[in-house]
């Protein structure tokens, strides 16, 4: 069983609603001492039994085990999720696993996991069972239906061009900030950077997301405090959100960048209304805003206007859709910059391909900032993050739970309160698709490779479809391109191999199980920088 699919704890499904209660069974108090221990062992055993009923009749005719482990089912095999374990649930099209006496199928076709994403009125996304909890349930991820998308559409002023430039000026005073750390390290030796480029990755989104706002300590503070939810959302946790329990440190931790957050949109509102220039998400956000509300206070020919923002939102419902995005961008695009600098050292002739278009673009510039201008001419470094993606995808599946009778196939219909899972591995290595789908081939996307032109093709699911597809993938690809792009032009960097370096460690995420060990050095025609 996969960590995603155990992410099923969340859903209600249980079989004890359909059974009748206690007192109708038997009169307790009626029993002599030895007649209560037998009643109960008897009433045990017949709840054991039900629930092996229940669970051959979700089950049906898809593969599973005939039997389960009592109440737990595959909870053990959960805890230590690996790439092994995945492999077998993504051996059959569609395959059920049980953990808790949570029913879970899992799909792993590209046919199937598409009508899972695009099934909204019988399903709605979700997570482990304390997702609500960490995330609070007033969040925008939560939503679904029409509702869901007259709230995305809100959001899409954020991801425009105008917007995505303003992201790409404070994303590259970033990189270059961590570069010459990553320089002046002393140590001769590599050492693991998957935390680091994480840590890097935490500071761009926040402040690419609130500026200046977020002071430089509080910065560190959420993102040190932030790998508590990361942990708390792994896939099997305790649920409650007890003292000491991670759940009930992922909510501390979610409270303290909740208030930063706040803040930030606060000050962010202020800063605006006074017709200062906009210099990070925020502020984008708030100036659409303000705009929509001056045209709806002063239109008179009753002309509409573009991606028009209608509302006006609290700084506690700006927090939590930035909570959301650093959500689902943290421990993905961490895993993604990994295995791109890890690519980039084991594929040298890749790198030199890189390099000569980055020399190619920039010429000998190697100071100034990259620009949308510059990454659009960048075909393959664009193609270097597309198989990064492709080959060492960052969500491997999304829970959704079923809210209604689900008619899977012509013959199995998915039971209410189902944990579905679409998988999205075989479908980026579907070598129907993808010719050796396990080599890293940046060139299947150029001219004259295999795959060009295929960029929307229905097996690219790293974003997912339908109407919870990723609203930032644009993002993700100029923060991708630039980061490997100026890093190139910038650095030379070694690759440490182990025996673990091509072995998977999953940690919500996918990431090189020895943690990536690296050690960086300047280019001699980099000195300048």
């Amino acid at each position: 069983m996969s960590a995603h699919s155990s992410a099923a704890i969340h859903a209600p499904a249980s079989t004890s609603s359909s059974l009748p209660s206690l007192p109708s069974i038997v009169d307790f108090s009626a029993l002599s001492g030895p007649q209560l221990a037998s009643s109960i062992v008897v009433l045990l055993v017949t709840l054991l039994l039900a629930e092996q009923y229940y669970w051959r009749w979700r089950k049906g005719s898809l593969p599973g085990n005939k039997w389960q482990i009592p109440i737990i089912g595959q909870f053990a095999e959960s805890l230590h999720p690996s790439m092994e374990a995945y492999m077998r649930s993504w051996a059959k099209p569609l395959a059920t696993v049980s953990v808790f006496n949570i029913f879970i199928v899992i799909a792993s076709t590209t046919d199937y996991s598409r009508k899972i994403l695009n099934a909204s009125s019988y399903t709605e996304p979700c997570l482990v069972r304390s997702a609500k909890q960490i995330l609070l349930p007033e969040n925008w991820v939560f939503l679904n239906g029409k509702v869901h998308n007259e709230y995305r559409k809100g959001l899409n002023c954020l991801f425009t061009t105008q917007a995505l430039a303003i992201y790409l000026r404070v994303q590259d005073r970033i990189y270059r900030a961590a570069f010459k750390r990553w320089l002046a390290d002393p140590d001769p030796e590599p050492k693991p950077y998957w935390m680091i480029f994480r840590d890097v990755n935490m500071e761009t989104s926040l402040r690419v997301f609130c500026g200046d706002y977020i002071a430089q300590e509080n910065v560190r503070e959420i993102s040190d405090k932030y790998w508590q939810i990361t942990k708390a959302l792994e896939l099997v946790n305790f649920p409650f959100a007890f003292p000491g329990t991670k759940v009930w440190h992922a909510c501390r931790a979610r409270a303290i960048a909740v208030k930063h957050l706040s803040n930030a949109a606060a000050a962010s509102k202020k800063r605006m209304a006074s017709g200062a220039e906009a210099n990070c998400l925020l502020d984008a956000w708030v100036e659409e805003i303000l705009a929509a509300k001056h045209y709806n206070e002063n239109k008179h020919d009753g002309a509409e206007r573009p991606n028009l923002i209608v509302r006006e939102y609290s700084d506690h419902e700006m927090a939590l859709v930035l909570l959301s995005f650093i959500f689902a961008s943290q421990d993905a695009m961490s895993s993604s910059l990994t295995f791109g600098f890890q690519h980039l050292a084991d594929y040298p002739e890749v790198l030199a391909k890189v390099r000569e278009e980055q020399t190619a673009v920039r010429g000998d510039d190697t100071e100034s900032p990259i620009t949308l201008e510059w990454l659009e001419q960048m075909p393959y470094t664009n193609a270097v993050t597309r198989e990064v993606l492709r080959h060492r995808p960052p969500v491997l599946m999304v829970p959704y739970l079923v809210k209604k009778a689900f008619p899977m196939t012509d013959d199995y219909t998915v039971p209410k309160g189902t944990m579905l899972i679409p998988s999205f591995w075989n479908s980026l290595h579907d070598p129907a698709v993808y010719p050796d789908p396990d080599e890293f081939i940046p060139e299947r996307w150029m001219p004259g490779g295999a795959n060009y032109g295929m960029a929307d093709s229905k097996n690219w699911l790293v974003f997912g479809a339908g109407a919870h597809r990723c609203i930032a993938q644009n993002y993700v690809f100029m923060h991708m391109t630039a980061c490997l792009g100026s890093a190139a032009m910038l650095m030379d960097w070694t690759h440490k191999k182990t025996p673990e370096s091509d072995e998977i460690r999953i940690v919500a995420t996918l990431f090189p199980k020895d943690g990536c060990h690296l050690k960086f050095t300047p280019r001699a025609k980099a000195a300048k920088a």
